[in-house]
């Protein structure tokens, strides 16, 4: 493991305890709304195979089992066991047994080839580095005519609300998230990778060459966030 996939989970370790409540604060519970409409976007059938990649707190996971009345099989993967454990408790606590956790990397998916019917991963692909391995590896696991579905915060196109996007994003965001996760550092992490995340266009453009076909991606809430859509086919 490198250094700075250690400094990543070291990071989302030291956050979980407060990751949800910094979420639904930090967006306003916009979340909520963008993990729905992912999720409907992705449009799983009752009785799919379901990957959660990054799966973090369950909450996609958790979503997706609302979905489809708990009638499907979900894995939930994640590389940080503090994350895991805080997804089991909320597994637990919605009497959910439709869902199982495995601790494991993106990037070395321990799955055999056509295993999936969708996969969805929300707010995680810009953690990891080597993005065109991740998606190549999601789609060797996804059966024939499955969907990869990716959630994730973008930078803002309009230049009038990009300003005052930044100007929350880097000064305001990190006070509030080192105040309640006494955590600083990792509200200064998340400001600078979601400015270098690619723009949407090239993100699409990185699904296609891992082999998607019919890529497509909305942009949602004045562009903080893009939901980009994918099928193997």
């Amino acid at each position: 493991m490198n250094k700075e996939l250690d400094f990543v989970k070291e990071m989302f370790d030291k956050i979980a305890h407060r990751y949800d409540f910094l979420n639904r604060l930090l967006s306003l519970r916009q979340d909520v709304v963008w993990r729905t409409q992912m999720v409907q976007a992705a449009a799983p059938a009752r009785g799919s195979r379901i990957l959660d990649v990054a799966c973090g707190t369950c909450d996609v996971a958790l979503e997706v089992s609302r979905h489809l009345r708990g009638r499907t099989r979900i894995t939930g993967l994640d590389f940080s066991f503090a994350m895991l454990n805080a997804g089991r408790k909320k597994r637990f606590q919605n009497a959910n047994q439709s869902i199982s956790l495995v601790n494991g990397d993106a990037l070395w998916l321990p799955f055999a080839p056509g295993t999936f019917d969708a996969i969805f991963i929300a707010f995680g692909i810009r953690n990891i580095m080597d993005r065109h391995r991740a998606l190549s590896q999601f789609h060797t696991v996804l059966k024939k005519g499955g969907k990869l579905a990716v959630l994730e915060l973008t930078t803002p196109q309009s230049t009038v609300f990009k300003k005052i996007y930044l100007a929350y994003f880097k000064k305001i965001l990190p006070i509030i998230g080192a105040l309640f996760s006494r955590h600083a550092h990792a509200y200064h992490y998340l400001p600078a990778s979601v400015l270098y995340f690619p723009a949407p266009t090239a993100f699409a453009g990185l699904m296609s060459d891992a082999g998607f076909d019919h890529v497509r991606f909305k942009q949602m809430t004045f562009g903080i966030v893009t939901l980009f859509v994918g099928t193997r086919t």
